[in-house]
């Protein structure tokens, strides 16, 4: 009886915390770190053994201004940004305006080619493709550069996203909105 209440209870919390539509989005799980080498071309973020990493499988919901956090990152071979794009299985240069958005957001290669408006704190906006994930799931491994999993509310944007906003690249990251073309 004890059994099949935790399983019961187990199982209504994962439900709640993948139903985005509710406006809360917890973590599904944490992911164990593991370190190797990790590219540092955009001082990304790079795991420590041991560190527990939180997953997500939602992210907040879109709204006519969802609420983020932008993240600089290549998509350039051999960069941060890990393997080629999900979307079209590519390399993008950093003259290109492309992002990856968390896992919730990218909605199984829902949102794959379509164009997102991103509006920064300083009043510019610019217009990006939505080329890749930025897996709020998986990490710390080869394919993501040993990176931790993405928060549930990221917009990974090349350098030409940034330098259309305007923003300084040595911040590497800062509060932004972003709405669907």
């Amino acid at each position: 009886m004890v059994i099949i209440l935790l399983v019961a209870l187990s199982t209504s919390h994962v439900a709640f915390s993948l139903r985005p539509s509710l406006g809360v989005c917890r973590a599904s799980g944490y992911l164990p770190g593991k370190a190797g080498h990790c590219e540092k071309s955009n001082d990304p973020d790079c795991c420590e053994d041991g560190k527990q990493y939180p997953q997500y499988h939602c992210s907040p919901p879109v709204t006519a201004s969802t609420k983020a956090v932008l993240t600089l990152n290549s998509f350039e071979k051999g960069k941060d940004g890990g393997g080629p794009s999900e979307c079209d299985n590519a390399y993008h240069k950093d003259q290109e305006k492309v992002v990856a958005l968390s896992t919730g957001w990218f909605s199984n290669m829902a949102r794959c080619g379509h164009r997102i408006k991103i509006t920064a704190a300083n009043g510019n906006s610019v217009y990006a493709k939505v080329v890749d994930e930025c897996d709020s799931v998986h990490g710390c491994d080869d394919e993501h550069n040993f990176e931790p999993p993405c928060d549930n509310n990221i917009v990974d944007a090349s350098p030409a996203v940034w330098d259309a906003l305007g923003l300084d690249q040595n911040i590497g990251m800062v509060d932004i909105t972003w709405s669907e073309e």
